[in-house]
């Protein structure tokens, strides 16, 4: 769990430094961009090793039920997040699309995993999402984006149920089917 938690910690560090030491990060330049992607990456890193080696703790047993609710949920989280980049009427629809995606992936993820490990992993980057939110709310106005074309809307709908099923087979090439049978 040591490399769950240090990686979760790095992951939220990196993220961060850039609001909670704005000037450092301005004085750092070009090095302070490589630092913080190196930071993220090698988070990610340590996440995806400590989860994996991670001994099985059972703290509680989630209902057959909750599959389904991840399921859309994922799929919501899959579409908030393509918000971030869409040039349509949902554009400017709610300010954060990227990290309310992570919150929505994290609670979907919460609902269906009832071991210690995913309670760290995924209780983790719901309250790192939170917290940056926060801190960039404090930070920063927010100059809402004029709509664009409906016509991008579609698109990203039709390229949200690509991604969805992509994700839909990796979860299984890594031997975790998200659909009950």
């Amino acid at each position: 769990m040591a490399y769950l938690i240090a990686g979760l910690i790095l992951w939220s560090v990196a993220h961060l430094f850039k609001r909670v030491a704005p000037d450092m990060r301005t004085r750092m330049g070009n090095a302070g961009k490589g630092l913080v992607a190196l930071g993220v990456v090698a988070g990610l890193i340590l996440m995806v090793v400590g989860y994996r080696q991670a001994v099985f703790i059972h703290v509680w047993a989630p209902p057959a039920w909750t599959v389904h609710v991840n399921n859309l949920m994922m799929l919501g989280a899959v579409f908030l997040y393509g918000m971030s980049a869409t040039k349509g009427r949902l554009r400017g629809a709610i300010r954060h699309p990227q990290l309310t995606a992570v919150k929505v992936w994290a609670v979907a993820h919460l609902l269906v995993n009832g071991d210690l490990a995913s309670l760290i992993l995924f209780g983790g980057l719901l309250g790192w999402a939170v917290l940056e939110v926060v801190v960039i709310n404090m930070a920063e106005e927010w100059d809402r984006p004029q709509p664009g074309e409906a016509r991008r809307d579609i698109l990203l709908v039709i390229i949200t149920l690509v991604l969805f099923f992509a994700m839909t087979f990796v979860h299984n090439w890594l031997g975790v089917w998200p659909f009950p049978g």
